[in-house]
């Protein structure tokens, strides 16, 4: 990752209007995604993080559930193949940790299975079509961080 990014939890309430602009760019206009399969209740409850450019734009995302699923990763197409959606499942991965679980499970869009596959997820369940798009369920078992526990 260039190391002028940054990758920040960031609160729902204060940074809706950023988490909102970059999950509209990637999955309703360029996935095509209906507006309302992509919002829903479980954000406000939601672990979120934002990733900046050097320029402190927003310009990827992704959330953790309160069961420990990931969700909702996206960056915008420009900052794609830099390193962004790895900065941020690692943001992800440790605040699963803090949260105590010892396994997160991900909706992988077909085509990302590699990437998250990079990232020690393993394909546990038959490709499933979700909004449209094919996916496969992944899972990664969490080893605790040094000094954890």
């Amino acid at each position: 990752m260039d190391s002028a990014l940054t990758v920040r939890l960031v609160d729902w309430h204060a940074h809706r209007a950023e988490l909102h602009a970059i999950r509209r760019a990637v999955f309703i206009e360029e996935q095509r995604v209906p507006e309302e399969l992509e919002w829903d209740e479980v954000d406000a409850r939601c672990g979120h993080v934002l990733a900046f450019s050097p320029e402190d734009a927003p310009i990827g995302t992704g959330r953790l559930l309160p069961d420990g699923s990931i969700g909702r990763m996206a960056v915008l197409k420009a900052w794609r193949g830099r390193g962004v959606g790895s900065a941020i499942l690692g943001m992800l991965l440790s605040l699963a940790r803090k949260e105590g679980f010892d396994a997160v499970r991900l909706h992988a869009q077909t085509h990302a299975v590699g990437f998250y596959a990079k990232h020690g997820f393993a394909v546990t369940g038959d490709e499933f079509m979700e909004a449209g798009i094919p996916h496969r369920t992944m899972m990664l078992r969490l080893e605790p961080q040094r000094g954890e526990g």
